[in-house]
């Protein structure tokens, strides 16, 4: 066995062990006699001992049946960001829970807002259900020489669930930070799957009793990549709601404050009602997002790009990354060029990403829903990545 293997496997069953030892560690912040009112909010502090994803549930006495509460994530931090951490959540037999909220290790300040009514808020607990996956290895391509090289992808190629040795499953429904209103799954064919040579995440309506279930797909805790060129060939839904994206996030993402300071590039984005449903034209989004430029300031720097039949055929979506400059391509024709690099601000791109599939329903971006809408599905044939040669 290679010793780039070995240390590999070794890592994955370390996370394995401590996945094992911390899943279930819960924490109790009492709130006893505490009211929010209408549009109120109450302050406590917290200690993160580990980092990773929690399920949160607030737990209140006298909610109303419209009562709507939320968690804020480092109030008062220097960037002026509200950080949700749960998306609004209803309170059902006075317990309001989200899954999957990231929290990275320390103390901080944070706040329960509510909203629909005054309520009595008793205790917030945080369980961990995932502890943070470091990625044990990245591939970092050569960008001089005269040829592409294929170093790293996914075809697809056989049936059932996406290969476990290449990709992971982020869970949950904390609304990551767009307020979208899936449940991410892990391990059900129903939202991701083989299937003749291609992977299909779908969001499904109504299902495992959720308002939607969908699947997001991470390489992180696998394999990450620096520079290079990305493939993803792929069609999108075109249903009003869906936000369908191939992208990449910094490794260095812990929790919500992580970004943008850990940069992002997305390579595909598109939404379904962008989408002409008679024809299948739409629009594709590319973007990068650092603490310099994004979206939450209004600033970021993006473009967009007619798409020809996007949700009926197959077009390839591709990332050029270079040291100082990223050109975004669709069917090889380039519409898109970052190349801010004055400091880390503006350049985070100098650190490995780890790539990211995943087909969300509403949101900031995603937009209202249709109404009748039951099935949204992303067809990717496949994923590669290239260095040159």
């Amino acid at each position: 066995m290679a010793m780039s293997t070995l240390r590999l496997t070794l890592m994955t069953l370390i996370q394995s062990v401590a996945a094992a030892a911390l899943c279930g560690q819960q924490l109790d912040v009492p709130l006893s006699a505490r009211v929010a009112a209408e549009g109120g909010s109450v302050d406590f502090e917290l200690e993160i001992p580990v980092c990773g994803r929690y399920r949160t549930e607030v737990f209140v006495e006298g909610a109303a049946d419209k009562s709507v509460v939320w968690v804020e994530d480092y109030i008062g931090n220097p960037d002026g960001r509200s950080y949700d951490i749960t998306g609004p959540l209803s309170v059902v037999d006075g317990v309001a829970t989200a899954t999957g909220s990231p929290l990275d290790v320390g103390s901080r300040k944070m706040r329960l807002h509510c909203s629909g009514g005054a309520i009595t808020a008793q205790a917030v607990r945080f369980t961990m259900v995932r502890p943070h996956a470091l990625t044990p290895t990245s591939l970092v391509q050569n960008t001089e020489g005269k040829e592409w090289v294929l170093v790293w992808s996914d075809e697809f190629d056989g049936e059932g669930p996406p290969d476990p040795s290449r990709w992971a499953s982020d869970i949950g429904d904390w609304g990551w930070g767009n307020r979208e209103l899936q449940y991410y799954t892990e391990g059900r064919v129903e939202n991701a799957c083989r299937e003749d040579g291609c992977l299909v995440i779908e969001a499904r309506k109504g299902d495992m009793g959720r308002a939607w279930t969908s699947a997001r797909l991470t390489t992180r805790g696998k394999i990450s990549f620096l520079y290079g060129r990305i493939d993803i060939r792929a069609k999108v839904p075109a249903m009003d709601g869906a936000w369908a994206a191939g992208w990449l996030l910094g490794d260095a993402y812990r929790d919500e404050k992580s970004w943008p300071y850990c940069g992002e590039m997305d390579v595909l984005e598109a939404v379904g009602r962008e989408i002409d449903d008679s024809t299948g034209h739409g629009r594709a989004h590319g973007s990068c997002h650092t603490r310099a430029y994004y979206f939450k300031q209004g600033n970021h720097i993006s473009a967009t790009r007619e798409v020809k039949a996007m949700s009926r055929d197959f077009h390839v979506y591709s990332l050029d990354w270079q040291p100082g400059k990223i050109t975004m391509s669709i069917d090889g024709e380039p519409y898109y060029v970052y190349d801010k690099t004055n400091g880390p601000l503006e350049w985070p791109f100098d650190q490995p990403q780890n790539l990211i599939l995943n087909l969300a329903i509403g949101g900031g971006m995603g937009g209202a829903v249709d109404p009748d809408g039951e099935r949204a599905r992303y067809v990717i044939d496949y994923v590669r990545v290239y260095g040159r040669q």
